[in-house]
């Protein structure tokens, strides 16, 4: 596998653009942007679980049903959740302008949406920057594509992979935004993901399916479970692979680099997240399975009162004990082992359950680090999981507590 620049570019027969078209108040923050295939695609896309949906998932899903898209457009600044018909009209009047413009039907764009809740979408402003949009779409449109999706954010996500199927070169490329209301059961934020690989539609969406539980899902930055939250794949065959259509090796090997870049994305989801000092990965070893892992992992990651101690750089493992034990899951903790890493080392803290001799010196300087590990052996099985977080900061209340004003 082959890391390369470009984004969702990156594949053969993308285009990309972003424009400020208005929905921002400040001219210099793009918040429109557009994804376009020169071919049909086969293409998928995974929801948010949340009841309240906005209207852009709701569209998207109607538009989805044959599997088939060539476009998605995104914009940032107004979540157009929670505006009843006139959100769905707005949703599939943003689909229309994009056929117009690239003369493909409504039916074949994908719509997408980030912001603020409950407060009606200007679409005048979207239709006023439809023309600018369309024909600023290029090969390097990765770039301003990438940012015009951003909110909170404080880094562009994006990544581009490429893998040989047989003896053609295929390519994976997918941009993210997410920093906040990130506590994903399905997906989250936004993710979206251009590949030029020929695969059937069925197995394309049960591949999204899989990969996006070993990552997207594994992730969380506050507990919230956004409205809007999607991850989009459009797969256009321009790598000319014969079609795959089983489970063969390809497939595998496909399947293998797209959770490579669907995980990387999560973790950047998570390193970015709102107010956060530093990337948490929970490892959970000797599970029973793979799911008591990974729900035990999020227990950990989703915990308060842990994510402030390793904002602290505290070792309060306690607290670690504390959230495996309302996890839900099964545990037994008089075998539970506790520790930390980073590269300034590797600290034991907790053994069989109980305390055990530490400095905590160099616990503070292990976990005083912006990348943090905490390592937990079960003892009760042979399998594991992970997950990741952030820690939480002062400065994530300051960001939320005027977030819509």
């Amino acid at each position: 596998m082959e890391i390369l620049k470009g984004g969702v570019t990156a594949p053969k027969g993308f285009l990309a653009a972003g424009i400020h078209c208005g929905l921002k108040k400040k001219k210099d923050k793009k918040d429109l942007a557009l994804i376009y295939s020169e071919t049909m695609c086969d293409a998928v896309a995974v929801y948010t679980q949340n009841k309240v949906k906005g209207a852009p998932l709701i569209v998207t899903k109607n538009h989805l049903v044959d599997k088939k898209a060539q476009a998605i457009i995104v914009n940032s600044g107004n979540a157009n959740t929670c505006t009843g018909d006139d959100g769905i009209y707005k949703a599939n009047r943003m689909a229309e302008l994009v056929g117009e413009k690239l003369n493909i039907t409504k039916e074949n764009v994908v719509v997408a949406s980030t912001g603020v809740i409950g407060v009606p979408l200007n679409i005048q402003l979207i239709e006023a920057g439809m023309e600018e949009l369309a024909g600023s779409i290029r090969r390097s449109g990765n770039i301003d594509a990438r940012e015009a999706i951003m909110t909170t954010d404080t880094m562009k996500k994006e990544l581009a992979v490429s893998i040989m199927i047989d003896d053609k070169k295929v390519t994976i490329g997918a941009m993210a935004k997410g920093s906040g209301m990130i506590h994903p059961n399905m997906a989250t934020m936004l993710g979206f993901i251009t590949t030029d690989i020929n695969i059937d539609g069925e197995l394309l969406q049960e591949a999204l399916a899989n990969v996006t539980n070993k990552s997207f899902n594994r992730i969380s930055v506050d507990g919230d479970t956004s409205t809007n939250d999607m991850v989009a794949i459009l797969a256009n065959g321009k790598a000319g692979n014969d079609r795959i259509t089983g489970k063969t090796e390809y497939y595998y090997k496909f399947l293998h680099a797209l959770k490579y870049v669907c995980i990387e994305l999560s973790k950047l989801i998570a390193r970015d997240g709102e107010g956060a000092t530093k990337l948490i990965e929970c490892y959970v070893k000797g599970a029973l399975d793979e799911n008591h892992a990974v729900a035990l992992a999020k227990s950990v990651i989703t915990s308060s009162l842990v994510k402030t101690a390793m904002f602290g750089a505290d070792a309060n493992w306690g607290r670690i004990l504390c959230a495996l034990g309302y996890s839900g899951e099964e545990l037994n903790t008089d075998t539970v082992d506790v520790a930390f890493d980073s590269i300034k080392g590797f600290v034991e803290v907790c053994k069989d359950g109980m305390a055990m001799p530490f400095s905590e010196e160099k616990a503070k300087e292990v976990l005083g680090e912006s990348e943090v590990s905490i390592l937990i052996d079960l003892k009760m099985g042979e399998e594991e999981g992970m997950a990741w977080g952030c820690d939480l900061s002062y400065e994530y209340v300051r960001i939320n507590g005027d977030y819509r004003t």
